[in-house]
């Protein structure tokens, strides 16, 4: 026999009960699956209240060395457009291809 048979256990709910479970709730706001990318590249499944497929978090460029940080400082910078020239010069001469031309 159990001195507190007459009492109900309370069930202690809180923020990180949705964490291990499903939310417990009547009505369910619409959320979307998303796919959250941490900046060491492992990634975690999550509901999000806007529809996205991605979110990638920003990685602190100052917690890398300094050749990291020197690459991707370079990959953010604009990328340059190679100018092509016109060679004006040209030496065809379309006389000498006439002869290869049908007459009909």
């Amino acid at each position: 026999m159990s001195c507190c048979k007459g009492l109900q256990h309370i069930r202690n709910l809180n923020s990180l009960s949705a964490s291990i479970t499903k939310p417990h709730r009547l009505t369910y706001v619409r959320t979307y699956p998303t796919v959250l990318v941490n900046p060491d590249g492992s990634t975690v499944t999550i509901r999000y209240p806007e529809p996205r497929k991605i979110i990638k978090l920003p990685i602190n460029i100052w917690a890398l060395s300094e050749a990291e940080r020197k690459a991707i400082i370079e990959q953010r910078k604009p990328k340059k457009k190679v100018k092509l020239e016109d060679d004006l010069e040209d030496s065809f001469d379309s006389k000498k291809y006439l002869k290869y031309l049908k007459k009909k």
